[in-house]
C-alpha cells in the first residue's frame, strides 16, 4: 500500500512539472504567434512607404534629402524587423527594431511636416488614399504592440513565478523583452498659451 502511494505521488509530481512545462511552452509560444502579428503589420506599413515617397517625389523636388531620410529609414526598419523575426523577444533585436522604427517614424513626420507646404501634394488623391493606408497600419501595429507586449508579459510572469521559475531555470526559458516603440507626438505635451 506504502509503494502505491509513493508511485502514485511521484506521477503527480511528474505530471505537475510536465503541466508547468507546457504552460511555459504555450506562453512562448503565444508571443511569438504575437510578435508574428507585428511583423504582418510593419511588413506592411514598410511596403506602402515606397509608393507614398514616389508620389511625393513629383511635387517635392526641393526636398530630395527628405525622401531620402524616409527611404534610408525605412531600409533600416526593415532590416531591424528581419533580424527581429528570427530572435522575437531577444533584448538586443527588440531595441534594433524599436530604433529603427522611431527612425522611421521621425523621418515620416518630417515629410508629412514638408507635404503641408504643398498644397497640390496634400490635395492629390494618391497621397491622401496611401496617408489613410498608412494611418489605419500604424494603428494595426500598436494593436499588434499590445497584444505582443502583454504575451510577453503572461511568459515573464509564468517564469518568474513559483514554481514555474524551477521549470523555467531547469529548461532554460529564458526572459522575453517587449517591444516600446517611442512615438515623439504621443511623448510631447502640448503647449498651451493664453496670450
Amino acid at each position: 500500500m506504502g509503494l502505491f502511494v509513493f508511485l502514485a505521488l511521484i506521477v503527480l509530481a511528474v505530471g505537475y512539472v510536465v503541466s508547468l512545462y507546457n504552460g511555459l511552452v504555450t506562453a512562448r509560444n503565444s508571443y511569438k504567434n504575437a510578435f508574428a502579428q507585428i511583423d504582418v503589420q510593419l511588413t506592411r506599413r514598410h511596403d506602402l512607404i515606397p509608393n507614398l515617397v514616389e508620389t511625393a517625389k513629383a511635387y517635392l523636388a526641393h526636398e530630395r534629402g527628405t525622401l531620402e531620410a524616409v527611404i534610408q529609414a525605412r531600409n533600416m526598419a526593415v532590416k531591424g524587423l528581419a533580424d527581429a523575426k528570427e530572435k522575437p523577444g531577444d533584448s538586443a533585436a527588440m531595441a534594433q527594431l524599436a530604433a529603427s522604427e522611431t527612425s522611421l517614424n521621425q523621418s515620416l513626420g518630417r515629410l508629412f511636416a514638408v507635404s503641408e507646404a504643398y498644397p497640390d501634394l496634400k490635395a492629390n488623391e494618391t497621397m491622401a488614399q496611401l496617408s489613410e493606408e498608412l494611418t489605419s497600419t500604424e494603428n494595426r501595429v500598436a494593436f499588434a504592440r499590445q497584444a505582443y507586449n502583454d504575451a510577453v508579459m503572461t511568459y515573464n510572469n509564468r517564469c518568474e513565478m513559483f514554481p514555474g521559475s524551477f521549470v523555467a531555470n531547469s529548461f532554460s526559458f529564458t526572459q522575453a523583452h517587449p517591444l516600446q516603440i517611442e512615438d515623439a507626438a504621443v511623448r510631447d505635451v502640448p503647449k498651451v498659451s493664453f496670450a
